[in-house]
């Protein structure tokens, strides 16, 4: 069954009238179809419900954030923080991806056909980033759970004082960050994550993994191993 389709223009209306609209339509399950977005900060944030919403251009700062249940599209780009502190739906950017992509996550999942800036996934908690492209320095920063996909390459840095979850890159590794390690995935890793680029529309699918996880150096203090804090 096809859903209702609304048109919003954001244009230079206040923002708060512009998101209340939006959220609105997507609590009523409407696909909501964002015109004019002039690459304005914070659009579609603290959305809930079983709607979508597709911004028909870029996306300034922290789009889609705390987003929980909607389906979001930046037909371009998106500047810094997009989908930070989601916890539930998906975003999908057709672009590039700004510095802090999907920061403090703690589920959904955040796609990126582009690159993606540096720290993205930083203090992640759960669920997915899956970036076409590559990553900039320190993705992955101490982050706790959830996966981090990279099907290009990674600058320097990757997973730095990673405390739990994973990194997993399909390219060259810039350099691994303080107190991690590559690991051998198992099949059932390697399936799950077939499973999750299937399900996004990922065709050409990268074969040679390399899994990076925390090496729990960082995960008790030791006062004679205080370089290694100091690293950080």
């Amino acid at each position: 069954m096809s859903r209702e389709v609304v048109e919003i223009v954001a244009g230079e209306r206040p923002l708060r009238e512009v998101n209340a609209e939006i959220r609105t339509a997507v609590a009523e399950g409407k696909h909501v179809e964002l015109r004019e977005p002039l690459s304005r900060h914070n659009l579609c944030v603290a959305l809930e419900g079983g709607g979508s919403v597709a911004i028909d251009g870029s996306a300034g700062y922290y789009c889609g954030g705390l987003n929980n249940g909607g389906i979001i599209e930046v037909r371009r780009n998106a500047g810094w923080g997009v989908g930070e502190a989601m916890a539930a739906g998906r975003i999908i950017v057709d672009g590039y991806a700004g510095m802090a992509a999907g920061a403090s996550m703690r589920g959904g999942t955040l796609h990126i056909k582009g690159d993606a800036g540096p720290r993205c996934g930083v203090a992640f908690k759960g669920g997915d980033v899956v970036v076409e492209g590559s990553v900039g320095f320190l993705s992955g920063f101490m982050a706790h759970a959830g996966r981090i996909v990279v099907l290009g390459d990674t600058a320097d840095a990757i997973g730095d004082s990673l405390w739990g979850g994973e990194v997993w890159v399909a390219g060259t590794i810039g350099s691994l960050g303080t107190d991690t390690e590559v690991v051998e995935p198992e099949d059932e890793e390697l399936a799950s994550l077939e499973t999750l680029l299937g399900d996004l529309g990922i065709a050409d699918r990268p074969q040679d993994w390399k899994k990076i996880v925390s090496a729990q150096g960082l995960w008790h203090f030791h006062a004679r191993n205080a370089r290694a804090w100091l690293m950080i």
